[in-house]
C-alpha cells in the first residue's frame, strides 16, 4: 500500500500526470480539485458569491457528493448527477479556488478524502495534500512550472475540448489564481517541508510521468544515494573544512595585503550558516574576495567543470570546497549539491551575472536565475554583497572594498509561487539591491573626495 501526495499551483499538470501514474501503478487516483470544482459549480448555480463564506457554508447541507470509480476513472456525482467537463472551465477554476479557501468547505471534504486514502493505495493532487490531507504520505511531491508554461498547457487542454479561449486570458487568470491561492489564509499553495520540489517546465508529459515513477520506485525500494553523491552533499561544518581553516589562517593576511581588501559590514555576519552570498562579478578574483570577507563561515562555489581538468588548480579548488557544474545546460546534480549544501548549514557563493563584466555598469548586464531557483528549493536567506575595485592598471595592491549588505530573509523574498517568472522576480530584486549598494557606496566616495578638495 502506498500513498502519494502531489501539490503545486494550477496548470502544472498535476491531475493529468497523477492519472497516468495511477494507471501505471494500478492504484486509485483521487482528483481533489474535482471535488472543489463540483462545489463551485453548485455555488454558481445558486448565484452565490464564492467568496462569501457564510452564504457558501449555508449551501453545504444541500450538497451530496459521491465519488465513484468507473473503469479506473474518478467520477464525482453532485446530488446524483455527474456533470462531466462542466466543472473544468476557467470560470470553475476560479470558483474552486475561492470556495477552497473557506474553512467549512475544507472540513466538509476533508474526511471524504482521508477515508479514501485509509482504505486504498492512492495518489492525490491538490494544494495542501502533503501538509493537511495526507501529512503522513509515503511520497510528497511539489510539482510546478513557470506561469507561461502552465498557461499554455491549460490553453491547449481547453481548446482541445472545443472551448473558445485566448492564451492571454488564460495566462491572466493563471496569474490571478496563483496570487489568490498563495496569499489566502486558509490552505495556501505550499510545499510540505519533506516534499520533493519538481519543476517540469522543460519536460513533456511522458518525461514528467517517468520522473515521478522513478521517484516512486526509489521510495519503494528504499534506494539511497550512491556514496560518491553523498560525499558531495554531506553536511558542511559551520567554520569550514580543516583544510580551508588552515589555508585561511595562513594565507588570509597575505591575500588581504596583496589585494588591498577592506570589508564593510552593514550587518553583523551570522555565526550560523545556511544562506547564499550573492555578489556582482567583475574579476576572476571575486570568489577570493567573498571568501576573505566572510570570516566565520566557509563560502563555497560551483566552478565550471573544465577547471577540474587542470591538475594543480583542480587540487586547490577542491581543497577550498568547490564542486563542478556543467554550464552548457541544466546540471541537476550540481543544483542538488548546492541546495543540500545550504540546507545542511553551509554557505553558497553565487554571482547572478554568471560571467565577468569588468568596467561595465552592472545594471546593463544580464543575469541568470540559478540563484533564485536554489534559494527557493533550500528556503535560504540571501546576503547581497557588492565588490568595488579602484580603477588602475595594477592588479595587485589596488584598493578593493567588499560591502556586505543586510540579509534578505527568504520569508520576505518568497511570495508563494514558483517557476521562471518567480525566479526572474527574485533575481531582479536581489541584483537591484546589490547594484543600489554599489551606487550608494560610490556616491559616498565621491562626496568624500569633493569634501577633501574643499
Amino acid at each position: 500500500m502506498i500513498r502519494i501526495a502531489i501539490d503545486g499551483p494550477g496548470g502544472a499538470g498535476k491531475s493529468t500526470v497523477a492519472k497516468a501514474v495511477a494507471k501505471k501503478l494500478d492504484i486509485l487516483y483521487v482528483d481533489t480539485g474535482a471535488l472543489y470544482r463540483t462545489i463551485g459549480l453548485y455555488v454558481r448555480s445558486k448565484d452565490v458569491d464564492p467568496k462569501d463564506a457564510e452564504a457558501v457554508g449555508a449551501l453545504l447541507p444541500e450538497i451530496d457528493l459521491e465519488v465513484r470509480y468507473e473503469n479506473g476513472a474518478q467520477h464525482v456525482y453532485l446530488n446524483g448527477v455527474d456533470h462531466g467537463d462542466a466543472i473544468r472551465t476557467p470560470e470553475m477554476s476560479m470558483y474552486a479556488s475561492a470556495v477552497s479557501a473557506i474553512p467549512s468547505v475544507r472540513a466538509f471534504l476533508l474526511e471524504t478524502q482521508k477515508d479514501i486514502a485509509r482504505k486504498n493505495s492512492v495518489i492525490m493532487d491538490g494544494r495542501d495534500i502533503g501538509t493537511v490531507i495526507l501529512p503522513d504520505a509515503d511520497l510528497k511531491i511539489f510539482m510546478t512550472a513557470s506561469a507561461e508554461c502552465r498557461a499554455m498547457r491549460r490553453y491547449k487542454e481547453l481548446t482541445e475540448r472545443g472551448q473558445d479561449v485566448k492564451y492571454e486570458d488564460v495566462l491572466a487568470e493563471m496569474n490571478q489564481r496563483d496570487g489568490q491561492d498563495s496569499s489566502r489564509e486558509i490552505a495556501p499553495t505550499k510545499a510540505a517541508d519533506d516534499a520533493i520540489y519538481f519543476d517540469n517546465s522543460g519536460l513533456d508529459f511522458d518525461q514528467t510521468v517517468d520522473a515521478i515513477l522513478e521517484m516512486v520506485a526509489k521510495k519503494q525500494s528504499g534506494e539511497q544515494e550512491k556514496p560518491e553523491k553523498a560525499k558531495k552533499t554531506k553536511k558542511v561544518k559551520r567554520k569550514g573544512s580543516r583544510a580551508y581553516r588552515f589555508c585561511y589562517a595562513t594565507l588570509a593576511g597575505i591575500v588581504g595585503f596583496l589585494f588591498n581588501y577592506k570589508v564593510i559590514n552593514q550587518s553583523k555576519e551570522r555565526d550560523e550558516g545556511g544562506y547564499i552570498v550573492c555578489g556582482n562579478h567583475v574579476s576572476a578574483t571575486d570568489a577570493i574576495a567573498l571568501c576573505y570577507a566572510f570570516r566565520k563561515n566557509q563560502v563555497r562555489f560551483m566552478a565550471k567543470k573544465e577547471l577540474f581538468k587542470i591538475p594543480v588548480l583542480a587540487s586547490l579548488i577542491k581543497m577550498l570546497g568547490a564542486f563542478p557544474v556543467d554550464r552548457s545546460g541544466g546540471d541537476v546534480g550540481a543544483i542538488k549539491s548546492a541546495v543540500n549544501l545550504v540546507k545542511d548549514g553551509g554557505c553558497l557563493g553565487i554571482f547572478p551575472q554568471g560571467h565577468r563584466y569588468p568596467g561595465e555598469d552592472p545594471r546593463q548586464t544580464k543575469t541568470k536565475n540559478g540563484m533564485a531557483l536554489i534559494a527557493l528549493r533550500a528556503k535560504a536567506d540571501i546576503v547581497p554583497t557588492y565588490i568595488w575595485r579602484k580603477k588602475n592598471r595594477f592588479k595587485l595592491f589596488r584598493k578593493t572594498y567588499i560591502i556586505i549588505g543586510d540579509v534578505m530573509p527568504f520569508a520576505e523574498l518568497y511570495n508563494g509561487t514558483s517557476g521562471n517568472s518567480e525566479y526572474s522576480r527574485i533575481t531582479e530584486l536581489v541584483f537591484d539591491r546589490i547594484c543600489t549598494m554599489g551606487e550608494e557606496f560610490e556616491a559616498e566616495l565621491k562626496a568624500k573626495k569633493n569634501k577633501n578638495k574643499k
